[in-house]
């Protein structure tokens, strides 16, 4: 892989998103926008990626990402979707729910949308009203689905005031994200390492199907859906650990993979090439997970600047009665065949890597460490 370019923002960056290209469009990622989160006055930024200068003093790649435009945001950014090319949708530690609009323009970006009390403790007609930070968002245009510290779940829609579908107490602990399985069904994952499925065609709070590592309450904080294979999820949690669930059978993980020493903020399938798999870590490190069945050996291997060290796989449930043309390289369970390979992406160790997202042969992630990475040659 090429080299990876760092920009220094001074803010710390908790969210980092592509913006989504045209449908059909044969370009490459130019325009990302990024979150912060701690900092004393927080902002939603767009950027271009630009030209690549040369080495700077430390001998790293000096990024020269060229910031478009950028807009205070009211509290942490929790979490960040480009809703369309043009829309931007936050979560925040406050509990309200923004869509920001960008005017390509005159580069501005504008408030187009909130829902100020998406998330709370207690009512906002009561006296002790108490808000409760949105952890996590998916847009599926027109629809936004949000989830919160509150175990609400809220069903938006675009230009509508009020929520179309509220499920009040969805969970008893905190929901930390969701994803969309198929249109009217979602995936949350909370705190006590717990994956429910809720399908928005069902009335009730009840959701229709729960998913869990037994035993273990291990909070799982990310989580990702298969981009062509829909019962094929991911998620990550406190332990650091990768876990691949088939939501069709069973409740319990299909695949266990050691993965990172802390939390695992982040974990995404790349879009288009699905056997690629981007996590990243409290611990300072992003990941390369490549289960292409091109490769030959077994196990897993991991670079770093040249090192390679094994890392402990172990296959939960037994498939032989799944035709093996359909099963994704996730799901594969034959050890003697598998083969990840994992290649550590950023130079050296930083402080937390809070998020990532892939998009054709770039990727970003952003750190603690008020740094913003870009590469555009993933795969070379």
């Amino acid at each position: 892989m090429e080299e990876i370019y760092a920009k220094f923002v001074s803010q710390k960056i908790s969210k980092t998103r592509w913006r989504p290209l045209p449908p059909g469009s044969l370009q490459t990622a130019e325009t990302f926008a990024t979150g912060s989160w701690d900092n004393e006055e927080n902002y939603v930024s767009l950027w271009s990626i630009g030209d690549f200068e040369n080495l700077d003093s430390d001998g790293g790649f000096e990024g020269d990402h060229q910031l478009l435009c950028d807009i205070r945001h009211h509290g942490d950014i929790m979490d960040l979707q480009f809703f369309d090319q043009e829309r931007i949708v936050t979560a925040s530690s406050t509990g309200c729910v923004t869509v920001f609009l960008h005017h390509p323009n005159n580069q501005t970006l504008s408030v187009n949308q909130q829902w100020t009390t998406a998330h709370y403790h207690t009512g906002p007609s009561s006296p002790s009203y108490s808000s409760a930070p949105c952890t996590g968002i998916v847009c599926n245009n027109p629809e936004i689905v949000t989830v919160g510290e509150d175990g609400r779940i809220n069903l938006f829609r675009a230009d509508h005031k009020e929520a179309v579908r509220t499920i009040d107490n969805a969970d008893s602990s905190t929901l930390h994200a969701v994803t969309f399985l198929r249109t009217p069904e979602i995936l949350t994952v909370n705190s006590i390492g717990q994956l429910k499925i809720w399908d928005f065609r069902q009335q009730g709070n009840e959701p229709s199907q729960i998913l869990s590592l037994t035993g273990d309450r291990v909070p799982l904080h990310c989580v990702d859906r298969h981009p062509n294979q829909q019962h094929v999820v991911a998620t990550g949690g406190q332990d650091g650990m990768l876990s691949i669930w088939d939501v069709r059978q069973g409740t319990m993980p299909v695949s266990l993979l050691k993965a990172h020493e802390a939390e695992m903020w982040e974990v995404h399938f790349h879009p288009s090439n699905p056997d690629h798999l981007f996590t990243c870590s409290e611990d300072g490190s992003l990941w390369h997970w490549d289960a292409s069945t091109d490769v030959p050996e077994k196990s897993l291997l991991f670079h770093q600047g040249g090192r390679t060290s094994t890392f402990l796989s172990h296959s939960i449930s037994n498939q032989a009665n799944v035709h093996q043309s359909v099963i994704s390289s996730w799901l594969s369970t034959d050890p003697a065949k598998d083969r990840i390979e994992i290649t550590s992406l950023l130079p050296s160790r930083t402080l937390s890597v809070n998020s990532l997202d892939v998009l054709g042969p770039c990727l970003v992630c952003g750190t603690d460490a008020e740094a913003i990475y870009v590469t555009r040659h993933l795969f070379s």
